[in-house]
């Protein structure tokens, strides 16, 4: 019953804020950014369509300039400056991931078609009706049961050449690599995810805070009859959120990844299950998603983090275990 920052495991419940949206018409993913968010056009991203923000494809992976912790919060100052921005490498030409700019692209298209802010959307329109402990902004009254994070000790993890995957590997090096986008410093002073201002912000694309057993509950809701007869998106909607966008070699991560819009899909060692199954990880190990071929959809959270890319055997032996029950 305690929650418990999920990290990137977030963009999946944005994601499926953005799909409700196109649902109800009011967004459609081959439009041009612009089309509602103008300011977006400069330096040449007029024409860059919506469904490429959901796909780690329109080349804003990290931020051109490092940012005080204070900015980093500032929900007008950071989209400001990403709109202004000139593209990394030539939009929907190849794929990275795009670790915290995700949030306030998806997000900043959410706040001008709703006129709310992408906590508020979600908490009307997601977690109050479907009864989740889930937050994208946590309320000041919900920090006593918040677990803290132990954050990755990079040196640990060089050391345990036991746990070595060559994902993991990648990783590693892409972390001490200077040169890569993994590696260059974001902001003036390291942000630290267990303080009140980093936990009440807004930050899409990795501050969720939450249960296991609500991450569960929101994936359950895209599949099957949903929770309690009552489905948050239409299998039709959820059909087209699934479509493959990017596969092969992450520009970011120096690994593989697969996306569709928003959300992950399998790659490499199938972490989810069968084809067909979405969720999204975040940081540490966090994950949730929903196997329609399976019936399940499956959370898990946790506040030791470990340097993982899909192979956490914590979550690996879970999911197995999982499977092996259906069968």
């Amino acid at each position: 019953d305690n929650i418990v920052m999920v990290f990137s495991s977030t963009k999946g419940a944005t994601a499926a804020c953005a799909h409700l949206l196109v649902e109800r018409g009011e967004l459609d993913l081959n439009a041009p950014v612009s089309q509602y968010w103008p300011e977006f056009a400069a330096a040449g991203k007029e024409d860059i369509p919506v469904r490429w923000l959901l796909s780690h494809r329109v080349g804003l992976p990290i931020f051109d300039t490092v940012v005080t912790p204070e900015q980093f919060l500032d929900w007008d100052f950071i989209v400001e400056m990403l709109a202004a921005q000139t593209p990394a490498w030539e939009p929907g030409t190849t794929h990275g991931y795009h670790a915290g700019t995700y949030g306030w692209l998806v997000g900043e298209i959410i706040k001008r078609i709703s006129g709310k802010s992408v906590g508020t959307f979600f908490a009307e329109e997601v977690a109050d009706p479907f009864e989740l402990d889930f937050w994208i902004g946590l309320p000041e009254g919900e920090e006593h049961r918040v677990v803290p994070m132990v954050s990755v000790d990079l040196q640990d993890e060089e050391m345990d050449e036991q746990a070595q995957t060559d994902q993991r590997r990648a990783l590693l090096e892409a972390a001490r690599d200077e040169d890569s986008y993994l590696a260059r410093p974001q902001t003036t002073e390291p942000l630290d995810p267990n303080s009140r201002a980093f936990r009440a912000a807004e930050i899409p694309a990795g501050n969720g805070i939450t249960d296991a057993r609500s991450l569960a509950r929101m994936y359950a809701s895209m599949i099957g009859d949903g929770v309690d007869g009552k489905r948050l998106l239409k299998p039709e909607t959820v059909a087209y959120a699934i479509t493959e966008q990017s596969n092969g070699r992450d520009e970011v991560l120096q690994i593989p990844t697969r996306f569709a819009l928003g959300f992950s899909l399998n790659a490499g060692s199938s972490l989810l299950g069968n084809e067909g199954a979405f969720g999204h990880s975040g940081a540490g190990g966090s994950l949730g998603f929903a196997d329609p071929e399976a019936g399940i959809a499956f959370g898990y959270v946790m506040n030791k983090m470990q340097l993982v890319a899909g192979d956490d055997p914590r979550t690996l032996s879970l999911i197995s275990a999982v499977h092996k029950s259906l069968s």
